[in-house]
């Protein structure tokens, strides 16, 4: 595994203690491969950083990138939704950070990031 993005759905299975996330993780971590947070994925999990223990630790963890939506990654994903016919921002910005760095996407919706990312190895939550 050369990274893995995940998306809001696998972020709320870790901080709920899914086992299975946490199992992905570790891997990650024990390979020493980049984890990736989109900036979109954490608006739509965090809620309160005091009380979010595991997703907060993730988040300063030194192989955790956190993906910022800049302009550019606003025009890529614009342009995503527009050739993919879809229209949900968070996926597409999923989908755009996990294969300009070629990682796996944790995924608790395969079906719609499968459409974004078809070339993506997509690890189902």
């Amino acid at each position: 595994m050369s990274g893995l993005t995940l998306d809001t759905g696998a972020l709320i299975a870790f901080e709920r203690g899914n086992p299975f996330v946490a199992a992905i993780l570790q891997r990650a971590i024990a390979a020493n491969a980049a984890i990736a947070l989109p900036t979109t994925v954490l608006a739509q999990a965090i809620r309160d950083p005091a009380k979010q223990v595991a997703l907060t630790t993730l988040m300063r963890a030194s192989i955790t990138t956190i993906v910022d939506l800049d302009r550019p990654a606003a025009l890529a994903v614009g342009r995503m939704l527009a050739i993919s016919g879809t229209s949900d921002l968070t996926d597409a910005h999923v989908a755009l950070t996990a294969t300009s760095r070629n990682h796996a996407i944790a995924t608790s919706d395969p079906k719609d990031l499968a459409h974004l990312a078809p070339d993506t190895e997509l690890i189902k939550i």
